[in-house]
């Protein structure tokens, strides 16, 4: 599997191929490896650096507008705060009718238990470090036993996970929970 690294100023680093010969929807299935210090604001500044991946989210037109609202103006983020996008594998309906669910996240890891960001103003997690988690694997709901692999993400799962998750922030200001 071919991987590109997502550096901090938003753009696709690729090996052999300079900034302005990457096409970012060619790069979709490849392996992605965060730079440090990547972070919301970086991902951001990817979609306005590479304008087709627009394309990938209904929600995308709506959280640019709100991130060049807030770009200039975000509040500072506890020192131990960050971000993680993780995987998730779960095995559910036994007895009874089995099923695989496969699915992706954007919480914050603290405190042993990730805890969702839906709730959280978005200029305060601008500047919230990124990190790429493990793959839990839930069986038939023993969320006490989970197991943790490594695994890997793609352009597009972290595109989509983060698109999906950051939907939610979509509400006016006056109507998010604050804590």
């Amino acid at each position: 599997m071919k991987t590109i690294t997502l550096k901090k100023d938003g753009v696709i680093v690729s090996e052999n191929e300079s900034r302005k010969t990457i096409d970012p929807i060619e790069k979709l299935g490849d392996q992605i490896v965060l730079m440090d210090g990547y972070c919301l604001e970086s991902f951001f500044k990817m979609l306005d650096t590479y304008p087709d991946l627009m394309r990938l989210s209904a929600f995308f037109p709506g959280l640019m507008q709100q991130y060049h609202q807030i770009a200039g103006d975000r509040s500072r983020n506890p020192a131990t705060m960050s971000l993680e996008f993780g995987k998730t594998v779960e095995m559910i309906g036994f007895p009874g009718n089995p099923r695989l669910e496969i699915y992706n996240s954007f919480r914050n890891p603290s405190k042993g238990d990730a805890d969702e960001i839906r709730s959280m103003d978005m200029s305060s997690l601008l500047s919230v470090p990124i990190t790429l988690g493990q793959l839990h694997h839930i069986v038939f709901g023993d969320k006490v036993n989970v197991f943790e692999f490594e695994t890997v993400y793609t352009f597009f799962e972290f595109i989509d996970g983060i698109a999906w998750e950051l939907g939610f922030h979509t509400t006016p200001a006056e109507c998010q929970i604050r804590r």
